[in-house]
């Protein structure tokens, strides 16, 4: 991936911000949006009822190898723009998607 500004580290934990597309085909990273800093993920899930978040976290916690009650929306559970928390460091989501 080009840009690892994605993802923010805060000790024991970090951040990523998502640019999350409801409703594809399958699930799956798709790259990095350069102007909103998110890694773009296409999401298998319509957006309603929190489908489409649910969905991202099961594949976001399979991806990292983390359990789905570790992963955290902080902000944007309405938005296709979300915030995540997850329990690793930003080195390792790095690793583990594909960065570094």
């Amino acid at each position: 991936m080009e840009s690892e500004s994605y993802v923010t580290e805060h000790g024991k934990y970090c951040t990523i911000v998502v640019d999350a597309s409801p409703e594809a085909s399958r699930t799956e990273i798709v790259g990095i949006n350069p102007w909103r800093k998110a890694l773009q993920v296409k999401i298998a899930a319509a957006a309603k009822g929190g489908e489409a978040n649910s969905e991202l976290i099961r594949f976001l916690a399979e991806r990292l190898s983390v359990r789905t009650d570790t992963i955290k929306i902080l902000r944007g559970e309405k938005s296709s723009l979300k915030v995540i928390r997850l329990p690793l460091t930003a080195r390792e989501v790095r690793r583990l998607l594909g960065g570094d």
